[in-house]
């Protein structure tokens, strides 16, 4: 009992902390501790038991091992943001979108531009950098709350694509090994939830908007903002290809260099950026010195939560809520979205969520007759919920190391988006694979 109490209420004070802006860096290992200590977990490798695994271990072996797994995705995708920001092509986008389909579709715009990336295979951490300088632009122009940047980034990013059919995210991979099925697995089911969300989500999201724009919000420059007016901006074709660089490069390369395409195509990226636009900088090397420093500062902040997900892991309470999620009687579309929810939430990670739910659920499961498509499809949904609670790593990168807000301002939009829509669709699914849709 005071193991879960720890595990659950080490939870509670990441979040509670969290929300009110403390340093994550600081409140995340504190955070972990409180676990460690509650669920009696030795707190360094001298006191540790044989195959015993202490605090200090668990703790920085998930923080080190996303760096090592991300660093440089990171890297690349801050800088990409930053030379498209500093040549004035993130700029000169945002100014042909908003000539073509109107200032009040600037919103829809930054979403669409999200999808497009993370459905052609761009990390959604990526494309949050990537897009992140364009939206700034776009909700100046139409005078919107830039607290609402973070929720528009994320709802092209973590909702109607990442766990698509045929999405190239790992969300939608992850299952394919366990369950013999392939990426296009309940498609039909899964276009309808698409398109579910993508309604529902929008129209959430510009009802939250419209409602803070009422009460007299607007959009808020800052120091850090690139205030200059431009007398001249490059063509938006132009600027648009780099964009093109990081989606074409990332697909082609996809399946033979896995995660690494990412690294090559927004390389590729900034290279086009400089070739086509290098009369218009103010400074490339500033813009890439900035950009470096962005992402060192969005990789330890994510990389300190991922560390509480790791002593998270290593505690008893932890293998009694999986135990427990997993042997959840009823439909076994349910439980295994329930399963999946509760341990991406635990860990706040989606990919997480996954990888430590199928190994135990898909024999289980599969050996029941249960379809492998519809299972794969409601798996996929359901990473995609509570993984976007306040601790969560996109959450937390989006919203704080990226777009420089605070949980308070920022997440309750962002949360409203990316845990409520998608639960509501993972409902959407399980009813309709229930119906026979699709199976």
């Amino acid at each position: 009992m005071l193991s879960m109490i720890g595990l659950i209420g080490g939870l509670v004070l990441l979040t509670v902390l969290v929300m009110r802006g403390m340093n994550l860096l600081i409140v995340a290992p504190l955070s972990a501790l409180f676990v460690a200590v509650l669920n009696g977990v030795p707190l360094f490798p001298q006191f540790a038991g044989k195959d015993e695994v202490d605090f200090i271990t668990g703790y920085m072996d998930g923080f080190a091992g996303f760096i090592t797994s991300w660093y440089l995705m990171f890297l690349a995708g801050a800088i990409f943001g930053k030379v498209m920001e500093d040549s004035g092509a993130a700029e000169s986008v945002s100014h042909w979108i908003v000539s073509k389909i109107g200032m009040k579709h600037a919103v829809l715009a930054v979403v669409l531009s999200c999808a497009v990336l993370t459905y052609g295979g761009v990390s959604l951490f990526v494309v949050a950098f990537a897009v992140y300088p364009m939206a700034v632009s776009l909700f100046k122009e139409a005078d919107l709350p830039r607290r609402f940047i973070p929720a528009a980034l994320a709802f092209g990013s973590t909702t109607f694509t990442m766990t698509s059919a045929g999405s190239p995210e790992i969300q939608n991979w992850i299952p394919i090994p366990y369950l013999g099925t392939n990426p296009y697995a309940g498609w039909e089911v899964s276009l309808i939830t698409a398109i579910f969300m993508l309604i529902f989500g929008y129209w959430l999201l510009m009802k939250v908007i419209r409602r803070a724009v009422r009460k007299g919000e607007k959009f808020v420059g800052r120091d850090t903002d690139n205030n200059e007016i431009r007398s001249e901006l490059p063509h938006p074709l132009l600027s648009l290809i780099p964009l093109l660089v990081v989606l074409i490069v990332a697909f082609v390369f996809h399946d033979s260099l896995a995660q690494s395409a990412l690294i090559l195509a927004l390389t590729g990226g900034v290279i086009a950026t400089w070739l086509l636009n290098r009369k218009y900088f103010r400074n490339f090397w500033e813009a890439v010195g900035e950009g470096t420093m962005g992402a060192l500062i969005a990789i330890g902040n994510t990389a300190a939560v991922v560390g509480f997900g790791g002593v998270a892991k290593i505690t008893p309470a932890f293998s009694s809520a999986v135990d427990f999620m997993t042997s959840i009687p009823g439909s076994p579309l349910i439980g295994g979205a329930l399963s999946v929810m509760v341990i991406a939430g635990l860990t706040g990670s989606s990919s997480g969520g996954q990888t430590i739910a199928l190994p135990i659920l898909a024999p289980h499961y599969l050996d029941m007759g249960v379809n492998a498509e519809a299972l794969h499809r409601t798996v996929s949904l359901s990473s995609g919920t509570l993984d976007s609670l306040p601790h969560g790593g996109y959450a937390v990168t989006t919203i704080r190391s990226i777009a420089g807000e605070t949980h308070k301002d920022a997440y309750p939009a962002f949360g409203l988006i990316t845990v409520v829509v998608p639960i509501v669709a993972v409902v959407l699914a399980v009813i309709l694979f229930s119906l026979g849709v699709g199976v």
